[in-house]
């Protein structure tokens, strides 16, 4: 049997000897395991950006409405973050939620941001999954997940974890004048501080419940992620979308993606069509779902954590 982060079992068969694991070896398993964690969000914004077709989002086709970005931009941004995501579970490993742990993982997060503009030229590709997703990494390196009988509990308790660094502040916070702090003044959204901050609902309640329903009807891997995506779409306040369309691009969004949904998705022809007026709509408004993509990545972070634990339920993050 193998040893959890927290896990206690007997001395003999923790780390495969007959003695308490040394200095040494619990910082190995801790490093293998932030390093998976990093992986793993890694993966899931290469998933995210490489999913094709999103509406008015980059993706295998081109650009969508952003005239500063491609997907290969997009791939190296997402390579850029893996050693933030990494740095991120490792100030988390042994922490609590708190003050203290908000605002180092805040200077992680900023480290990372720069090292993203160094790497796009200052193009903006994962500002917002800097945040949510890192969150995410920093919740599943701190709850005890591998050990619960149900895998099942694993994305709640992750996310809630999440959440509670989230209501912390962050004591080196300086005001800040983004795109989305604007949107999320002028029009009262929550944004993703509230959506971190309430436990992440469109991960959770929202984008795995559509993600799952979809692989169990029999759709492919692909058509179920843009499902998961469309979900997202058609209930999320997009503070991306606020900011580039106002209100008029937040309706034409949400409106356009439940009429997918409810057509059958772009797997059906009629499901297919709504999907390319969405996109028309969205590119004659200049608005991009960034917000939702991002939101998708935490869902395909979260799902791969799931998948890892159901196939290896007596395995620790390392394996």
């Amino acid at each position: 049997m193998r040893a959890f982060p927290g896990q206690r079992v007997p001395a003999e068969t923790a780390w495969g000897g007959s003695a308490e694991p040394t200095a040494a070896a619990r910082a190995a398993h801790s490093l293998a395991s932030d390093a998976l964690l990093a992986r793993f969000a890694r993966d899931a914004l290469i998933d995210e950006a490489r999913l094709t077709p999103k509406p008015a989002l980059v993706d295998a086709r081109g650009s969508g409405a952003h005239g500063d970005l491609d997907l290969a931009t997009m791939l190296r941004s997402a390579n850029t973050l893996e050693p933030t995501f990494a740095a991120l579970a490792r100030a988390a490993r042994g922490a609590r939620p708190g003050v203290a742990l908000r605002t180092e993982l805040a200077r992680i997060g900023r480290a990372g941001e720069a090292a993203m503009l160094r790497t796009t030229n200052g193009s903006n590709t994962h500002r917002g999954a800097i945040w949510i997703v890192g969150l995410l990494v920093a919740g599943a390196t701190i709850v005890d997940a591998c050990c619960t009988d149900d895998p099942l509990s694993a994305p709640a308790r992750i996310c809630e974890t999440g959440a509670q660094i989230a209501r912390f502040d962050d004591l080196r916070a300086t005001p800040t004048d983004s795109h989305g702090e604007r949107a999320r003044r002028l029009y009262q959204a929550g944004g993703a501080r509230r959506e971190a901050r309430d436990g992440f609902p469109h991960v959770l309640h929202v984008g795995l419940p559509a993600l799952h329903s979809a692989r169990a009807q029999g759709r492919t891997e692909g058509v179920a992620r843009i499902d998961a995506l469309l979900a997202i779409i058609a209930s999320l306040d997009d503070t991306c979308v606020l900011h580039r369309a106002g209100l008029a691009g937040r309706d034409a969004a949400q409106r356009g993606a439940r009429r997918v949904r409810a057509l059958g998705g772009i797997a059906t022809p009629a499901g297919r069509a709504a999907f390319d007026a969405l996109e028309r709509a969205l590119l004659a408004l200049n608005a991009s779902p960034g917000g939702a993509a991002d939101l998708l990545a935490a869902t395909l972070f979260i799902d791969r954590l799931l998948q890892h634990r159901t196939r290896e339920r007596t395995a620790s993050w390392n394996d």
